[in-house]
């Protein structure tokens, strides 16, 4: 009687039991064919760590293998907001504060989040390192990175450009090669104990590519003389703004490239645009005087004129169409030779009148004004040349004399450049070769003519025609003692935003080129509203000088024999 009364209940816990093995079972089979993935996935998680393995970005070199801008070891700090007390975070954050120079919210954000890593600061100083290892709070760890470092801080901050916190370029060179410089990521799966401290024991590794190394044509030690000599001129001028360019006429390899303002490469987070901007290559301006070297060859190579031709300079006063031009000082008869060398607007005009605008256009366009010659860094402009047909009445009175077309800095060097090697117009180059670790190249880049713009002749006699221009014209103090140079003055007015041209802001220039005999470099120098004096031969010429004799003989005792010419086939 007790076994039967006791059957039912035996029954019903027997029948639970069964529901909840049966339950479990099922759960089992679910969890075993349709969850497995994700909880596996989650136990991953929770005992790998993923990390990011940076590669070595490039090192920059100059032409004689100096570092330029190279790579620091740098401890970036990271904090696991899972391992810290809620209660003990906001202690935490007041003491980091001064250390890292952080904001409040910042950190409160990143320390509240519910993740197990967390980055707080990249690529700290060493001071700030040590002061947060030295609070000793759980929770926070540091990771070794690199830093991008410029060891010359200013120097060639143009050229060079700066890489951000995670190794991208942003400017310059770094922005321009950083397919080259950045090198690959790697990666690596840490293990990690049940309380998610990482262990020192990895069970993937994928290791970083170090990217490739450049080396440029700049000579650390011609860029040091033309910035010293360039910032001289935009203090004591008090300019706006001020830009060199030294060129290798015979190979386009740039040697130095220099703007004012500037800024400190390793401090440039708070930099304005204006500081940044490479006015050398993407500021356009009216050139003046400097640009009759156009004129100059045409007239030349056209055989329209020779050098002992006369042409009278109507006393200073010259009517064209509606215009009238004037000279600087008033000129009754001059030779073509002293046209150019005492900077007659009136007499260029009558030497192009008797061109002819489509003479005239052809050869602006062949010294390579009014196209992107095609340099190796980023930004570079077109400039402005107007087609004949585009001319007005006026136009053949101020093209010849610099005015009615926009150039750049980098457009002029390559254009005097063409004087002084010969005749040909070189692509201008930054970057000499490509390199690996090995120091092995893996892409060399040669000097590359675009085209051949004037006789050997006719370069011959210009040369002659600009010593004169150092010698007796408008250029004497650009003269060196022992050294023989050849250029051309510019006094350039600015247009005013009305439209007419100011009478208080100007643009001083001076473009040329030393030894005559055999030109190891040409110099451009231009000053953007120079004040007090504002004449191209006043305030750019004596740059040239100072520039120019450092430059010479220093290259003297450090000649290195010219690359081979590749030429343009089209």
């Amino acid at each position: 009687m007790q076994i039967n009364n006791y059957r039912p209940r035996f029954e019903a816990v027997f029948l639970l039991f069964f529901v909840f093995f049966v339950s479990c079972l099922l759960r089992l089979v679910f969890i075993q064919f349709f969850r497995s993935s994700y909880l596996a996935d989650l136990a991953k998680k929770q005992h790998n760590l993923y990390l990011e393995l940076e590669p070595l970005r490039g090192t920059i070199y100059d032409t004689n293998l100096k570092p330029m801008a190279i790579n620091l070891p740098a401890e970036s700090l990271f904090v696991s907001p899972c391992e810290i007390k809620d209660t003990d975070k906001e202690s935490i954050i007041k003491q980091l504060i001064p250390i890292l120079n952080a904001d409040e919210n910042f950190l409160q954000d990143r320390l509240y989040r519910r993740k197990s890593f967390v980055w707080l600061a990249r690529k700290m100083t060493p001071e700030q390192a040590e002061a947060v290892r030295a609070l000793k709070i759980k929770g926070l760890g540091f990771i070794k990175e690199s830093k991008r470092t410029y060891p010359n801080s200013y120097l060639a901050s143009h050229v060079l450009g700066f890489a951000g916190l995670d190794n991208t370029g942003l400017e310059g060179m770094e922005l321009a090669f950083d397919k080259y410089l950045k090198g690959k990521a790697g990666w690596a799966l840490f293990l990690r104990d049940a309380r998610q401290r990482k262990l020192d024991i990895w069970e993937e590794m994928v290791l970083p590519k170090d990217g490739y190394n450049l080396v440029l044509t700049i000579d650390e030690v011609v860029q040091y003389i033309a910035e010293r000599e360039l910032d001289k001129v935009f203090k004591s001028s008090h300019a706006k703004g001020a830009s060199i360019v030294v060129m290798d006429p015979h190979t386009g390899a740039i040697l130095a490239l220099a703007n004012r303002p500037t800024y400190d490469l390793n401090n440039c987070s708070k930099v304005g645009k204006d500081q940044i901007r490479n006015r050398s290559i993407c500021d356009l301006f009216e050139p003046g005087s400097v640009f009759k070297i156009v004129t100059l060859c045409a007239a030349l190579e056209e055989k329209k004129v020779n050098e002992e031709d006369r042409f009278f300079c109507e006393n200073g006063s010259y009517r064209v169409v509606s215009h009238t031009l004037h000279d600087h000082r008033p000129h009754g008869w001059l030779t073509f030779r002293e046209v150019i060398q005492l900077s007659s607007n009136i007499g260029t005009t009558k030497v192009a009148q008797m061109l002819g605008p489509k003479i005239v256009s052809r050869y602006v366009k062949r010294f390579g004004f009014g196209k992107n010659l095609g340099i190796d860094l980023p930004g570079e402009i077109n400039g402005v040349a107007k087609e004949p047909r585009q001319w007005s009445k006026i136009s053949i009175a101020a093209i010849p004399i610099g005015q009615e077309v926009g150039v750049t800095v980098l457009q002029l060097a390559s254009a005097i450049s063409v004087i002084a090697n010969g005749g040909q117009l070189m692509k201008p180059y930054v970057v000499q070769s490509i390199q690996d670790k090995r120091q092995e190249t893996i892409k060399e880049f040669s000097p590359f003519m675009i085209r051949k713009v004037i006789s050997s002749d006719t370069a011959e006699r210009a040369k002659k025609i600009l010593m004169g221009v150092v010698e007796n014209g408008t250029g004497t103090l650009a003269k060196m003692e022992g050294i023989t140079a050849a250029g051309k003055t510019g006094t350039a007015q600015k247009l005013e935003p009305n439209g007419t041209y100011s009478h208080s802001k100007f643009i001083a220039s001076f473009i040329g080129f030393a030894p005559v005999e055999d030109p190891l470099i040409t110099i451009v120098v231009v000053v953007d509203e120079p004040h007090p004096y504002y004449f191209g031969g006043v305030v750019a010429a004596p740059v040239f000088k100072n520039v120019a004799s450092d430059i010479i003989r220093y290259l003297k005792t450090n000649q290195i024999p010219r690359q081979m010419v590749r030429r343009n086939e089209d």
